[in-house]
C-alpha cells in the first residue's frame, strides 16, 4: 500500500531546509505591522512573513429545492422540496508566506462542516518551476478552479459534478512559460492519491494523474477568474487542454471526499479505472466575460458481472456582460450572466441527457466580496424510454467576504 507524506510533514522540512531553523527567529526581533486589505494581514517590515486571514459567507434562499437532480427519482419529487433558508458556506483562509516571499503557505477551513479544506505549500521562485504539495483542488478544469465566492453564477454547472476530480493530497510542478519567440503557456502537472479530501493514501493500485496545458492567447495568464470586473481594454483569453487518469474505489469526487455516480455501487479497493479530458476556454473583454468547457470520461467496473465501461460526455457554455459603459441606463454594479449544461450517461441500462439552462443577475457592492445574485434554473432529463421531464428551481444569495 503506497502512503503519500502531509503537507505538515513536507512543509516542515521546506522551512527547516530552506530557510533555517524556525527556533532562531524570536518575537522581540520581528518588526511588524497589521493592515486590512482583502482580509486582516500581519506583515513584517522586512517582508519575511506574511499571513492574512480572511472569512466568507453565503446566505441563500432556494425553492423548491437547493440541490441539483440527478436521477429520475429526484425530478419526481423536486416539487415536493422544502424551501431552504440558511447559510450555504462559511470558510475561513488563511495564506501567506514565511522566511522569504516565495515560500507560501495557504489553508482553507469549512466552518460549517468542520472540516480542513485545502492546504497547501507552495515553492515560487521561479515562475517557470513551481512546486507545491498538501491538499488542494487540481487544476484539472477552470470551471471548478474558480473560487466559490468568486463564480459568475450562484453555483457551478451540472457538469462539475460529473466530471471534477476537486481535491486530492498530492504534488505537483507547475509555472508559466513564453516569450517575443514562444507562445506564453501556463502548465500544471501532478500526482495524487486518487481517493480524494481527507486521504493520504490511495488503495496499492494507479494513483490519481493529472495535467492542465493552457494557451494564454493575449500573452497573459489572467487567472481562474469570472466577471471581467476590471473592464478590460484589450482582450484577455485562453485555451486549456487537460487530462486524469486513477483506479480508486469512487466514481466521482466532492467537497466531501470520494462518491459515487448514479447507477454505481460502492466500490472496493481499485475497482473503477476512470479515464478523462477537458478542453476549456475563457476570455473577457469591455466588460464580457464568456468561458466553456467540453468533458468527456470513461469509467471501467473492473468487479462488474460483465466488466462494463460506461461514458460520459459533457459540456457547458457561459457569459456575463456588465454592460454600463455602453448603456447609459445600465446600472454599474449590474451584470447578467447565462448558462447552458448538458452532459449525457450511455451504458447498457440507463441511457440518459441531463440539460440545465440558467439566468442569473449579480449586482456587486464591492466586487465578488461583497454581492448579491439572483438566479432561475431550468432542469431537464431525458431518458430513452421515457419523455422529458423538467423542473424550476429559483434562488438568491448574499456572498461576503471580511
Amino acid at each position: 500500500m503506497r502512503t503519500f507524506f502531509t503537507a505538515g510533514m513536507i512543509s516542515s522540512a521546506l522551512l527547516v531546509g530552506i530557510a533555517g531553523s524556525p527556533a532562531s527567529v524570536s518575537a522581540n526581533e520581528l518588526d511588524a505591522d497589521m493592515s486590512y486589505k482583502k482580509g486582516f494581514t500581519f506583515q513584517t517590515t522586512d517582508n519575511r512573513y506574511k499571513m492574512q486571514i480572511q472569512a466568507r459567507i453565503q446566505a441563500r434562499i432556494a425553492t423548491p429545492s437547493d440541490s441539483q437532480p440527478t436521477s429520475l427519482e429526484d425530478y419526481l419529487n423536486y416539487s415536493k422540496g422544502d424551501e431552504e433558508i440558511g447559510i450555504n458556506r462559511a470558510r475561513l483562509k488563511i495564506k501567506g508566506h514565511a522566511y522569504q516571499p516565495w515560500l507560501k503557505f495557504a489553508l482553507e477551513y469549512d466552518l460549517d462542516g468542520s472540516r480542513l479544506l485545502s492546504y497547501t505549500v507552495n515553492v515560487e521562485k521561479n515562475d517557470g518551476l513551481k512546486f507545491k504539495t498538501g491538499q488542494w483542488k487540481f487544476e484539472y478544469s477552470r470551471e471548478r478552479s474558480v473560487s466559490s465566492g468568486g463564480q459568475q453564477m450562484l453555483d457551478r454547472s451540472i457538469i462539475n459534478r460529473i466530471f471534477t476530480i476537486d481535491r486530492q493530497q498530492g504534488a505537483a510542478i507547475y509555472g508559466n512559460l513564453g516569450s517575443q519567440h514562444i507562445p506564453n503557456v501556463s502548465y500544471w502537472l501532478g500526482v495524487g492519491t486518487g481517493n480524494g479530501l481527507g486521504s493520504n493514501k490511495n488503495d496499492g493500485g494507479a494513483p490519481l494523474y493529472y495535467g492542465r496545458v493552457q494557451w494564454n492567447i493575449a500573452g497573459e495568464d489572467f487567472g481562474f477568474n469570472a466577471s471581467d470586473l476590471t473592464f478590460s481594454k484589450s482582450l484577455n483569453a485562453s485555451m486549456a487542454i487537460s487530462f486524469s487518469t486513477n483506479e480508486s474505489a469512487f466514481t466521482r469526487f466532492s467537497s466531501s471526499g470520494g462518491g459515487q455516480l448514479e447507477s454505481f455501487e460502492e466500490g472496493i479497493d481499485n475497482q473503477y479505472e476512470i479515464d478523462q479530458h477537458n478542453i476549456d476556454f475563457a476570455l473577457m473583454y469591455r466588460g464580457l466575460s464568456a468561458q466553456g468547457e467540453f468533458h468527456k470520461k470513461n469509467i471501467s467496473d473492473s468487479a462488474g458481472v460483465q466488466n462494463t465501461d460506461t461514458e460520459y460526455t459533457g459540456y457547458y457554455v457561459q457569459a456575463g456582460y456588465l454592460g454600463h459603459a455602453r448603456f447609459n441606463w445600465w446600472p454599474k454594479p449590474l451584470e447578467i450572466a447565462l448558462r447552458y449544461a448538458t452532459y449525457e450517461e450511455v451504458d447498457n441500462t440507463n441511457d440518459e441527457r441531463h440539460v440545465e439552462k440558467a439566468l442569473a443577475a449579480n449586482w456587486f457592492f464591492n466586487g465578488h466580496r461583497n454581492k448579491l445574485t439572483a438566479d432561475i434554473t431550468q432542469f431537464d432529463i431525458e431518458q430513452a424510454t421515457l419523455a422529458t421531464v423538467d423542473e424550476t428551481r429559483f434562488r438568491v444569495q448574499w456572498d461576503v467576504t471580511f
